[in-house]
């Protein structure tokens, strides 16, 4: 199961430098507008000191990290949602995203231009908050028609659709963001329904969003970093750290790099935890999974046999089991439960599935 975050912006705010710092990939970074065209893709390592842990204790002939992606969309600028500045296209890739990084310039450099003629970071954020939310209007009052003649022909679930429709074009006219709106109506409709409906429509304000800030060490501005889902980071530093190795950078006395503290809080706005396989000794491997998960889900991101014909899993918590020094002895000491159907997944289980 694999999850991807989208990194969007006006252009030239440092998209590119991002998708570098997080995936040490070599990417074009060029002052000019739609330097990125196609999307570039990247797969990175979620960092977990938990996973080396576990490996220290079992010593496998492999460790495998859990990952997570990344997609580098090209630059939107003020009316995207009509087509502008390729928008349509650009709008499409963010589409395809489970979240959204929205990056706002607040760095000053005479020798990068701003698509807008001026640093005004409050400005930049209404105006790709105003594109998207836009975009989401005229796709919502298009779905409003067809259902309406299915509503008004008697089509029951087309009566509900209708009703959760104009809840969303009355948020969308309000200027506001879906995800809020959509944690507060839950249970007012049917869960199902409304799930299935902001998939097919891809709704792009119904993505959890982060606010990162792109700031410069030696300008630091005083942003609301610590709010939930905004963070503070010198990009341009991080995309040169990540060139060095970590001994490269503890000899140089240089202060490490905080990209890892934007993967963490990207796992974290997915609702997302990590549960580990140890593969009798062979391979140490993390996975991702929504919280809440039930074991045979579990085992289906492992491997399709572990969902279809599960019969039982051997939980151990990650802690215990590296107290325990290895999977027999915690056996022995009768620290390895057995879970059902029914067990819900923490996050930091170490399981083992049957079938």
């Amino acid at each position: 199961m694999s999850f991807s975050i989208g990194i969007v912006g006006l252009p030239n705010v440092g998209k590119s430098t991002l998708f570098k710092a997080l995936t040490k990939n070599k990417v074009d970074i060029s002052n000019y507008p739609f330097c990125t065209i196609d999307p570039n893709v990247g797969i990175v390592k979620v960092p977990d000191k938990r996973l080396e842990k576990i490996a220290e204790a079992i010593k496998p002939e492999k460790i495998t990290p859990t990952v997570i992606e990344f997609v580098d969309i090209a630059g939107l600028v003020k009316g995207a949602h009509k087509g502008e500045g390729l928008g349509n296209q650009f709008l499409s890739h963010i589409r395809e995203v489970d979240a959204i990084i929205h990056l706002v310039r607040c760095f000053k450099d005479e020798n990068v231009a701003h698509v807008a003629g001026s640093l005004e970071p409050e400005r930049d954020i209404e105006i790709i908050k105003s594109e998207l939310i836009l975009k989401d209007l005229e796709t919502v009052e298009k779905r409003l028609e067809k259902t309406g003649k299915l509503a008004k022909g008697g089509d029951k679930i087309a009566q509900q659709e209708l009703e959760i429709l104009e809840a969303f074009k009355q948020t969308l006219e309000e200027e506001k963001l879906l995800v809020p709106m959509l944690r507060s109506i839950g249970t007012k409709y049917d869960e199902k329904l409304l799930e299935n409906l902001v998939k097919e429509l891809g709704l792009l304000t119904a993505k959890p969003v982060i606010c990162l800030f792109n700031t410069n060490s030696q300008d630091e501005q005083n942003l609301s970093a610590e709010e939930n889902n905004k963070l503070n980071l010198d990009l341009k530093l991080e995309a040169e750290l990540a060139e060095l190795s970590p001994e490269e950078i503890k000899e140089l006395e240089l202060t490490p790099p905080k990209i890892d503290q934007l993967i963490g809080a990207c796992y974290k706005l997915l609702d997302l935890i990590t549960f580990y396989t140890i593969t009798g000794g062979k391979e140490t491997r993390a996975w991702t999974i929504k919280q809440g998960a039930l074991a045979p889900q579990a085992g289906g991101v492992v491997h399709s046999d572990f969902c279809q014909k599960f019969i039982r899993a051997e939980v151990i918590f990650w802690q215990e089991l590296i107290e325990a020094g290895s999977w027999t002895k915690a056996r022995e000491q009768g620290l390895v439960k057995t879970e059902g159907k029914e067990y819900e997944i923490k996050d930091g289980d170490v399981i083992e599935f049957k079938i």
